[in-house]
């Protein structure tokens, strides 16, 4: 086994050992701790397996402290001049991904780290590397990840908020011996929805599709103070299904003196079979509008988007009859223990 022969005297030993238990920096400790191990005459692959790096290196950390000495410990990259990334281009660099390559000049729809390289280069004037670039974007926090498709809201912006003000404090504020409930329907497919898993390299899971696909459908409320969620199943997504759940609402609050709901625009939220079934309810139901396509403030979704990632993804049910078990099974363990679940959907 090679061995360093490196000599040390007492003082500077006592400086190295100084620096190695001072320093904040890790690859000074490194330095530090490769030359007092080669200072008792320790072999080669002794050094690199006890500090954790390769051979080569701690033949060229010798080497610069032979030269060097204690100074050939210390981190030179502060005299390779000014960061590239420094915290002006990375708060730059953040202000550009939320941004469009069509802001900028260019035709793409979609970023790049080549077209990010390009763009910060006419904006900071600094070029990096592209290797650089994945550096930076890690740095911010920055992901690659599917735009969520959305649809811009007809009303203008004041008129929006106002009444989203207006139904967050009636659900935070509710009058004593009333209700407040966020309602919505789901679809349930007995052809799966396909979702990310994880999987050992070279290998790929299939999931079995049953082939003709099927379809079930929940209407719910989720209790904006307990997170409670009350669920009616139907065969078609129709006015049937919404005033099902209504009259669910009425028996399962029987002393509630008003539930509110707080809903979207959907059409059998508004048909004539909904209103006439709701002048039945003797007022102690009033409905509530989200302003048009406003799914992000209505709580209930978040219920859903659990229900398809705990039960729906990747299932491997062979009939509706299987499917559905699941799924009420899995919404009774939720109201088992719905306050948990409530700062969830919150």
């Amino acid at each position: 086994m090679a061995r360093m022969v490196l000599s040390i005297g007492g003082r500077v030993k006592v400086q190295v050992r100084r620096m190695r238990r001072e320093t904040r920096d890790a690859g000074v400790a490194q330095r530090c701790q490769i030359v007092l191990h080669a200072g008792k005459g320790r072999g080669l692959r002794t050094i690199a397996d006890a500090v954790g790096c390769s051979r080569s290196w701690v033949v060229r950390v010798v080497s610069r402290f032979r030269r060097d000495g204690v100074l050939g410990l210390a981190d030179r990259r502060e005299d390779n001049g000014k960061l590239k990334l420094d915290r002006d281009y990375l708060d730059r660099l953040y202000e550009v991904v939320q941004n469009q390559p069509s802001d900028y000049g260019y035709a793409r729809p979609t970023w790049t780290r080549e077209l990010l390289v390009a763009v910060m280069k006419e904006l900071t004037g600094v070029r990096i590397h592209v290797g650089t670039m994945s550096r930076a974007l890690k740095q911010i926090g920055a992901r690659r990840g599917r735009p969520r498709p959305t649809v811009r809201c007809p009303w203008p912006k004041a008129k929006k908020q106002r009444r989203l003000r207006e139904l967050r404090t009636l659900a935070a504020q509710p009058a004593r011996g009333e209700v407040v409930v966020f309602a919505d329907e789901v679809d349930v497919h007995l052809n799966p929805k396909i979702g990310l898993d994880w999987m050992n390299r070279g290998q790929q899971k299939e999931v079995l599709t049953p082939g003709q696909n099927q379809k079930r459908y929940l209407a719910g409320a989720l209790d904006a103070a307990s997170g409670r969620l009350t669920c009616v199943e139907g065969t078609a997504k129709t006015s049937a299904l919404f005033v099902a759940l209504l009259r669910a609402l009425v028996e399962a609050y029987p002393r509630a003196r008003r539930i509110h709901v707080i809903l979207d625009n959907y059409r059998i939220h508004h048909s004539q079979f909904t209103r006439l079934a709701l002048a039945n309810f003797a007022r102690r139901i009033t409905l509530h509008f989200l302003p048009p396509y406003s799914p992000n403030d209505n709580r209930i979704e978040r219920v859903w988007q659990d229900l398809h990632a705990e039960v729906t993804r990747n299932h491997r049910c062979s009939s509706m009859e299987e499917l559905m078990a699941e799924v009420w099974s899995y919404l009774r363990h939720r109201n088992s223990e719905p306050l948990t679940f409530r700062q969830a959907a919150a």
